[in-house]
């Protein structure tokens, strides 16, 4: 019998069937679905308009590199163009977050001569051999050493450790929100001096958008919440809407000092990819989704402030947006087993964090449900109990 190679641990549900903010198990059962396949399902689950795109494409030209010219790939870059930052105005697609990074770590060096590349603690930026060197998290690194050289990494949110990035630093990498490492958003003056910093000694500045950025925090990218702008973009996850793509934007100034044979991806910009981000874009521009995640997750945090105010296992809820963490005191097992016995899809962050990342379209109803759901299990892992094995 051939087995699956399993990274992931089993969550022992058979998913059947999916559609905007649900999914149903293979006996009907329907979910409500915080989890979204780590964030990807953001702009819901078979959104209609990346489904469609992506019919109409296979219906065209379904294999193509970039060597060759499709006239989905230029639709897609005029879509793009009208979220990507000003002057980010070369953009490279591959296939997940993970190459996006390597990509944007080998423009690092190779734009500016130099060597040396910063990254903090807690953060995530991948499993390839270069991301997990940036990645600040010890455990994604044992067995794997010795990794990328000429790595330092940081106190997050720790202004003094700035010093350490020096004219030998080609590039330093964050994510403005912390997702695998705990929901920890970056704190505003810490970001400032970051970028003031960066501009100092002349290093770029690599925002990891992965998986804040296309809406998610309650702006189209996370560092709009901040006085920074970065010099490599890396986004993945959700701009697709669900088909697997990610990308990388620099400047003209970056992109200049990049030659072809610099980098390359057999499936990087094929022409299903370019038609689903286009579709994605377009349903991020014209549904709102950017305003609907920033309200919706003002009211998603209000009210999973007040319901688990009192529990004595509840450190607190944080986070941006419909990306929100409800710190506990104890690991969070027990509450997303529960949660899931509940019909609610969560997922782990850091060591001791429950991780929320709805879809954009998340009804009051929704919300409300889920809340109580999750207060539910979290009342039942501080009273001792056992989880809850009904709806």
């Amino acid at each position: 019998m051939l087995n699956y190679l399993r990274f992931y641990e089993d969550r022992g549900l058979l998913i059947a069937r999916a559609e905007a903010q649900y999914v149903w198990d293979a006996e009907g059962n329907k979910y409500l679905d915080f989890h979204t396949g780590h964030g990807v399902a953001f702009l819901g689950h078979r959104n209609p308009r990346v489904v469609e795109a992506l019919k109409r494409q296979l219906d065209e030209v379904m294999t193509a590199t970039p060597s060759f010219r499709v006239r989905v790939r230029d639709e897609m870059l005029s879509a793009l163009e009208k979220v990507i930052p000003g002057g980010l105005d070369h953009v490279a697609l591959l296939n997940s977050g993970s190459e996006a990074v390597e990509l944007a770590l080998k423009i690092a060096r190779k734009a500016t001569g130099r060597r040396k590349l910063v990254s903090f603690t807690n953060s995530f930026h991948g499993r390839t051999m270069g991301a997990l060197s940036v990645t600040g998290s010890q455990k994604y690194k044992r067995g794997f050493e010795p990794l990328v050289p000429g790595v330092e990494v940081l106190p997050f949110n720790d202004v003094g450790s700035l010093k350490v990035i020096d004219g030998e630093t080609a590039a330093v990498i964050i994510e403005l929100v912390q997702g695998e490492g705990g929901i920890i958003p970056a704190d505003p003056e810490f970001a400032k001096a970051l970028g003031e910093r960066v501009d100092e000694v002349g290093a770029l500045l690599v925002v990891d958008e992965v998986q804040t950025g296309f809406g998610r925090t309650g702006r189209v990218w996370a560092f709009q919440h901040y006085n920074i702008r970065p010099d490599v973009l890396v986004a993945g996850k959700a701009i697709g809407g669900g088909f697997p793509v990610s990308l990388v934007a620099v400047g003209g100034d970056v992109a200049s000092k990049l030659d072809v044979g610099d980098h390359g991806s057999t499936y990087g910009g094929n022409p299903l990819a370019c038609a689903a981000v286009k579709a994605s874009v377009e349903v991020l521009l014209e549904d709102n989704v950017v305003s609907k995640a920033e309200s919706s997750g003002a009211m998603m945090r209000d009210k999973l402030e007040s319901r688990l105010r009192d529990s004595r296992i509840v450190r607190g809820v944080r986070g941006l947006g419909l990306m929100l963490g409800v710190e506990l005191r104890v690991l969070p097992t027990g509450v997303i087993k529960c949660s899931q016995a509940r019909r609610l899809l969560v997922l782990k962050a850091g060591s001791t964090v429950v991780r929320l990342l709805p879809p954009y379209m998340i009804t009051v109803d929704d919300i409300e449900w889920g809340v109580e759901a999750l207060a539910r299990c979290i009342d039942e892992e501080a009273s001792g109990r056992a989880p809850s094995k009904t709806g």
